[in-house]
């Protein structure tokens, strides 16, 4: 097996014509009422064109108090399913799958964006940057009408075309909330317990399989440890819930520890990579994808010897879009950051992507 070895989804019986993925990236080339631009359009199409194999859009807010960003996908009305459609037969005619991410920004939904007090797991104070921001406990209506609108959103979805959608349960947005021991404090039926705590995720899962065919495919992103200031995941819950959420109908555990190769914190005296922890846990049949640090063929090799079935590409992808033709050859090694802005233009990003993609230190050149 290598990365050009297809994958076959039992479940969803569909194929995918090579490990490789292009992982979801935040970049604001969407219009301001969330429906498709042309130039998340063209960034998208053109990754499906030089080969990838699984293409999963940008995360796309499921409600409008659950929007993160401004130029943000959105999927919480019919009014995005012409956009959408579009997308998924640009990425389709060259053979590709087309994931929508689905999120809801929760405590990370900032006011200035959504008009409206963000909602969390638990009320707290939430600093972005030097201002310090009021976030409110959602009410079990809030919780209600985010179940629905998640199922709401993979239905839409489905119905423009798309493949399958992926929960984004990663990098502190609502559901990682939800599953935080630091920041769900609640003490009914939604926090607590680790039962309770991963209750909303796995609730939402089981809805949208309920809604959407068998044939289309349903992931779930995890962070699978503490990291930066998205805290209170611990490793072996962690592991536990990927296991719950396949055993319950995920097609795919999509983990997000920003090296794939590293060991977890929590064993990193133990030779073993965090990756292999996951495909050890997990039923063999569903596929485990991961994110990070992932550069050369020999990476991507390695860390499918680790244990994972797919490899999701972020930053290699942003810079060298033919990553895939590229890296046929053994000892590919990719030019690395910085890129000038006129590489970054030759590899279709808009002039607001590239803006976006300064706030990365030295990933554009001066």
């Amino acid at each position: 097996m290598n990365i050009f070895t297809p994958f076959h989804f039992q479940s969803a019986n569909i194929t995918a014509k090579n490990r490789i993925v292009l992982a979801p990236m935040t970049n604001s080339q969407s219009n301001d009422d969330g429906t498709l631009g042309n130039d998340e359009y063209r960034w998208l199409v053109r990754r499906a064109k030089e080969g990838f194999g699984i293409i999963i859009t940008c995360a796309a807010n499921i409600s409008e108090e659950g929007k993160g960003w401004e130029g943000e996908l959105g999927i919480f009305d019919d009014k995005h399913i012409p956009g959408l459609k579009r997308l998924a037969d640009g990425i389709h005619m060259y053979n590709s799958i087309g994931i929508v991410q689905i999120f809801h920004g929760g405590a990370r939904s900032p006011e200035s964006v959504t008009g409206k007090q963000p909602w969390s797991s638990t009320e707290h104070d939430m600093m972005i940057g030097n201002k310090s921001i009021a976030v409110r406990t959602g009410s079990t209506e809030d919780i209600s009408a985010a179940i629905q609108a998640f199922t709401d959103a993979a239905v839409r979805a489905q119905k423009a075309g798309f493949d399958g959608v992926e929960l984004h349960g990663a990098h502190g947005y609502l559901l990682h909330q939800f599953i935080s021991s630091a920041t769900n404090q609640r003490t009914d039926e939604w926090g607590g317990t680790f039962e309770n705590r991963t209750r909303l995720i796995r609730t939402i899962l089981k809805k949208i399989k309920v809604a959407v065919p068998k044939e289309f495919i349903v992931g779930v992103r995890l962070s699978p440890e503490d990291k930066y200031t998205f805290q209170g995941i611990d490793f072996d819950e962690s592991l536990k819930l990927a296991q719950i959420l396949a055993a319950e109908g995920a097609d795919y555990i999509h983990v997000s520890p920003w090296d794939a190769k590293k060991r977890p914190e929590k064993y990193k005296e133990k030779d073993k990579a965090l990756i292999t922890y996951f495909r050890e846990a997990v039923q063999p049949e569903i596929p485990i994808m991961v994110a990070g640090e992932i550069w050369s063929s020999a990476d991507a090799e390695t860390v499918l010897n680790l244990g994972t079935d797919f490899i999701a590409l972020g930053r290699a992808a942003i810079g060298i879009p033919y990553w895939p033709t590229l890296a046929r050859e053994p000892d590919f090694e990719p030019q690395h950051p910085p890129y000038s802005i006129q590489h970054l233009k030759d590899a279709d990003l808009s002039d607001r992507f590239i803006q976006y993609m300064k706030r990365w230190k030295g990933f554009v050149e001066e």
